[in-house]
């Protein structure tokens, strides 16, 4: 069995203080006119749709995946495919929330999101996904992208009555953040290869110590750049990716508004602070822009 080390990930907040919020709703929706504003979001505005995530208050020990770690051996890859082809059976049926809702009338100038669930676009918008989609999956040799659809169907072809051997409903077990189940006994389930090269096939997300593809990085920039405010929703901001484009914003003098329930890594640049859940704040924001 692959060993716990390949997949254990610092945590970065490890030690840091849920903040006391500074300003209010209303001031910092007086900053954000939203054909103006670019918005980050995070793990924490899909939990009201029922995903987990990593980092909020309560939330359990996890230990995701790593790019290492799924490249390393056969064994780990067939952990994780077995875990995700159980778990997407439950995570397809996720539906976005009246946050999604709520972005998407307002349709600011950009949503860059850290998340993977497909959950903005499926509520009609638009958004730089910083870190790839479940529903995609990806060629690591030559770069073909195939669909979750298909790759689901391959998995059951190659796996007849898997399922049902894990004596599990895949409908009523929690799924991990990044869409997979917990399972333990997963010998003899077999991973398909690219059909066209005999490459690895990963699914299209950036795990846990990769870096993001750079053609997404300079489109979560330009939107920056273009940006008169930033607006970060449910994110603790802990990996790299997002937060250098606060500081990014920082630098540039533009406004911050951060809104999330639990600590984050750029708490020291907002211009304004608001320690609650993200959807009243998006509520709020949609009703004073109708």
């Amino acid at each position: 069995m692959p060993t716990n080390e390949l997949r254990r990930v610092r945590d970065p907040l490890a030690g840091i203080r849920i903040p006391t919020s500074s300003g209010t709703a209303e001031r910092a929706i007086e900053l954000l006119d939203p054909s103006r504003t670019a918005v980050i979001t995070g793990a924490g505005i899909s939990t009201d749709s029922g995903i987990p995530d990593y980092r909020s208050p309560g939330s359990p020990e996890r230990n995701p995946m790593t790019g290492s770690a799924f490249r390393a051996s056969e064994e780990n890859r067939q952990l994780y495919w077995a875990r995700g082809y159980v778990g997407w059976e439950r995570y397809q049926l996720f539906e976005p929330n009246s946050i999604h809702s709520d972005l998407a009338a307002l349709d600011p100038l950009a949503i860059i999101t850290q998340n993977v669930d497909g959950l903005h676009g499926a509520a009609g918008s638009h958004p730089i996904e910083l870190h790839g989609s479940l529903h995609r999956v990806v060629c690591l040799s030559c770069g073909t992208v195939y669909s979750r659809e298909w790759t689901q169907a391959t998995l059951a072809e190659l796996n007849p009555g898997f399922l049902a051997s894990t004596l599990v409903s895949p409908t009523d077990i929690e799924t991990n953040p990044d869409g997979d189940v917990e399972l333990d006994q997963v010998a003899g389930f077999r991973v398909p290869n690219c059909p066209l090269c005999g490459g690895l096939l990963k699914p299209d997300v950036v795990y846990f110590g990769e870096a993001v593809r750079p053609d997404v990085a300079e489109a979560a920039e330009r939107a920056v750049d273009d940006a008169a405010a930033l607006l970060v929703l449910g994110s603790s901001l802990a990996v790299h990716s997002a937060l250098r484009l606060v500081r990014q914003g920082a630098k540039a003098g533009i406004p911050i508004v951060i809104v999330t329930d639990g600590p984050t890594r750029a708490d020291d640049l907002a211009t304004v602070r608001l320690v609650d859940r993200v959807a009243p704040f998006t509520a709020q924001w949609r009703a004073m822009n109708a």
